[in-house]
């Protein structure tokens, strides 16, 4: 029985937004997509899956491409499960309920896709990119994070958000200073890089 992917995508984003999980803007899935295709990117590493709506969006793109992706909710992991399983992707998205900070994978990646706990963008692309093959590439969104990297720190008023805002910067000077990778900002969505391994 074939599904109604646009009404199963919008039921998607309808629960994320009911239950406050923060998914991909519609800007920025589609640029990550776009970039999918142009690049032909077969497999792919996600960290933070949330309820899966990128990891769905990426594997849709072309039969060929498996999407490995690892969360660490166990609320959102068993939504993403019966989420892929309804799309019927559950041969080619691969599911991991870990903390990826802790994950150890050997597997090689076209590209790794970071869009999990923001503070923790420097330990992730520490820890994964070994698994990135020559010349691949890796993604992160939220770059921006709604406008707030823009704006000087003293003046954030909550001190958890002020805290996470440095970290998104001191993760910006990260990429800028890595001799390893070429890295281009983009201002689409909520602001997303994109590191070339050189």
């Amino acid at each position: 029985m074939a599904i109604d992917l646009h009404k199963e995508l919008r039921m998607i984003k309808e629960y994320a937004q009911e239950h406050n999980v923060p998914i991909m803007q519609e800007e920025g899935i589609k640029f990550l997509t776009t970039f999918i295709l142009k690049h032909q990117i077969k497999n792919i590493l996600e960290v933070g899956t949330a309820i899966g709506y990128s990891a769905i969006m990426m594997a849709l793109v072309n039969e060929d491409i498996h999407v490995t992706t690892i969360e660490r909710d166990e609320e959102r992991y068993l939504e993403a499960v019966k989420n892929i399983k309804k799309f019927g992707l559950q041969n080619r998205i691969t599911l991991l309920f870990k903390d990826a900070k802790e994950i150890k994978l050997d597997e090689q990646f076209d590209l790794i896709f970071l869009d999990a706990a923001k503070a923790q963008n420097i330990a992730f692309f520490q820890n994964f990119e070994k698994n990135l093959k020559k010349e691949g590439y890796i993604i992160t969104d939220n770059m921006n994070f709604h406008g707030y990297v823009n704006v000087k720190l003293e003046e954030i008023q909550s001190k958890n958000l002020r805290n996470l805002v440095r970290k998104i910067k001191e993760y910006h000077t990260f990429l800028e200073e890595n001799d390893h990778f070429i890295t281009e900002f983009y201002p689409v969505g909520d602001g997303i890089s994109v590191s070339e391994k050189k």
